[in-house]
């Protein structure tokens, strides 16, 4: 297997997993930026994350147009990935999405803190973005390089963004990073909201959300996650076999 090939069947089975632990459903979407040329990044064509096979991935520039452009259907909000890439050399991987569990902050502006050690890796300042500020009534979709531009200009150098009455995004410096932030960002973000319901919460301190952030992300323990997610993805036609510790090649 070559890199460009185990690249792409990691992205494949990121794209499960998202879809499997509930971050993904029918729409989102996660990238990877291609390691041999860092002026691309791969991202699957049109499809629901969970039936995403190596067919569908698809090579785009970083101002996402398609380096195939007859092989579409292709993301509208392909941009928000384009636009991080353009503006941190950092990242290497994106994710937006919509889980159940973010949209009350993304409704209400109520900011969103780490309160759990996991939920460390989001960081320690998650930014609220709004299309309304810049560029009125819309229909919601980040679909243009002056709206994906502005998303990715209030992340600033943070990890994640949440997005008025829409979704979030997360950035990692790798894929299974951006896997791990963005599933411990929902699982905080519900532990959150739960602890909310009861009475005042105490985040995470500075320190905390460093110590955590740095223990959490070694590889080791990304591993460790990858293969488990991995695991519990169903076997299903050409969705990705559960070959624990294999995805790298």
């Amino acid at each position: 297997m070559t890199q460009s090939d185990a690249v792409r069947r990691e992205l494949v089975a990121a794209n499960h997993i998202l879809a499997h632990e509930g971050v993904l459903d029918a729409f989102g979407h996660v990238s990877v930026r291609n390691p041999a040329d860092a002026g691309r990044y791969l991202l699957s064509r049109s499809r629901s994350p969970e039936i995403v096979a190596d067919a569908d991935i698809r090579s785009f520039t970083l101002d996402s147009t398609p380096m195939e452009p007859e092989s579409g259907p292709f993301y509208m909000e392909r941009v928000i990935h384009g636009a991080l890439y353009q503006l941190r050399p950092d990242v290497s991987a994106v994710c937006h999405f919509h889980a159940p569990p973010i949209m009350p902050f993304c409704v209400t502006g109520m900011e969103i803190v780490p309160v759990t050690h996991l939920g460390a890796t989001m960081g320690a300042k998650v930014p609220f973005w709004s299309g309304q500020d810049s560029f009125g009534d819309t229909n919601m979709l980040v679909s243009t390089a002056e709206e994906g531009a502005s998303l990715a200009k209030a992340m600033g150098s943070n990890w994640s963004v949440l997005m008025a009455n829409h979704g979030a995004v997360v950035a990692g410096r790798t894929l299974r990073e951006v896997v791990f932030r963005a599933i411990h960002f929902c699982r905080n973000a519900e532990v959150l909201g739960a602890s909310l319901r009861l009475g005042s919460v105490t985040p995470l301190t500075a320190g905390e959300i460093r110590l955590a952030s740095e223990v959490n992300l070694q590889d080791v323990v990304l591993q460790r996650a990858w293969d488990y997610w991995l695991h519990r993805v169903p076997r299903d036609g050409d969705r990705w076999p559960r070959q624990a510790g294999t995805a790298a090649g």
